[in-house]
């Protein structure tokens, strides 16, 4: 069960990465006059980040006009989700971000639509998971905290900007798991997005936070938080992965937008295009580094048919877990 475990979430988050190349940006040229942003989750998380990230890329660079952003939290997700379906007609012009918990979630019926349900754009980033601690706390790596959970799971609570059986939670347990502990005795503290989780580890609330390194990187910097290790497949800049410690387990979270349902398909070419061609642009480049971001690009059809394969291999996953 432990290697299906390991290679079922690896699968699932990495199936897709080699897609297809974006298109060559000539420059210069404004494809679209605005983008209006829906983010489903608070301020602070990774879905704000990377929206807001995009849209300052593609209005810094001249790809678009302009760009707004709304954060409409709520059920998970799913207020958002229902919002753009309800109001199809009128938000032609908008896309909603989301990631891996659009399918976590449809399965465990935290709501009941699914990305069939929207216009799937494009898959456009991956961003690693991390664990983390308050800059001060007395547990050093990720050894330790392990030490703390094989004496008693219910010393050791780990927040998470997802819910109970979400993302977040799969991931401490991957790192549960990997290190031969059981998965299934996470103390989890589940938040509606990850600045509300991340708020919950400064208040000392929580002992560690399961959250994405994106979201990361900046309070660390800042002295405020430690990242104790990675799921990338090795050390970056010198953070600790899982894999570089000796356990085997890697997890890479995909990101990327959604339209209305029923838009036109001219329409959502113009979006598959302006986000492909957002990869050749200087600006993107600034802002990924900056987030730590994986490059990925996977428009169309290929992001449905990435997004049908993840629903099978995270669906087995989580019946083997017991979270289904």
């Amino acid at each position: 069960m432990k290697r299906l475990f390991l290679k079922a979430v690896t699968l699932a988050g990495l199936a897709g990465l080699a897609a297809v190349a974006p298109a060559t940006y000539a420059g210069g040229h404004q494809q679209l006059d605005s983008i209006h942003f829906i983010v489903p989750g608070g301020a602070g998380g990774g879905w704000d980040g990377t929206a807001r990230g995009t849209g300052e890329v593609l209005t810094r660079s001249g790809l678009i006009g302009k760009a707004s952003y709304e954060n409409m939290s709520g059920g998970g997700g799913g207020k958002a989700i229902g919002y753009l379906i309800e109001n199809a007609k009128s938000s032609t012009g908008t896309l909603m971000v989301n990631s891996t918990p659009i399918v976590i979630r449809s399965l465990t019926k935290v709501f009941p639509q699914s990305f069939r349900d929207l216009t799937p754009i494009a898959g456009t980033i991956g961003d690693y998971a991390a664990l983390v601690v308050k800059a001060d706390s007395n547990i050093k790596s990720f050894k330790d905290l392990v030490k703390i959970y094989e004496k008693n799971p219910n010393n050791l609570a780990i927040a998470g900007g997802s819910v109970a059986g979400g993302m977040d939670h799969l991931v401490a347990a991957l790192a549960m798991k990997s290190a031969g502990a059981d998965p299934l005795q996470v103390k989890y503290l589940p938040f509606d997005a990850g600045g509300k989780a991340m708020a919950s580890l400064l208040s000392g609330e929580a002992d560690a936070l399961s959250t994405g390194l994106s979201e990361a990187v900046g309070l660390a910097s800042q002295g405020e938080i430690r990242i104790l290790v990675t799921t990338a497949p090795k050390a970056i800049d010198g953070i600790p992965s899982l894999k570089s410690e000796g356990y085997d387990a890697e997890f890479v979270n995909w990101r990327g937008f959604f339209a209305a349902p029923g838009i036109s398909e001219s329409q959502r070419k113009k979006y598959t295009k302006v986000l492909g061609d957002m990869y050749n642009t200087p600006e993107w480049e600034e802002v990924r580094a900056r987030n730590k971001w994986v490059n990925i690009y996977n428009p169309g059809n290929d992001f449905v048919k990435f997004l049908e394969k993840q629903e099978l291999e995270i669906g087995s996953l989580m019946k083997e877990l017991g979270f289904l």
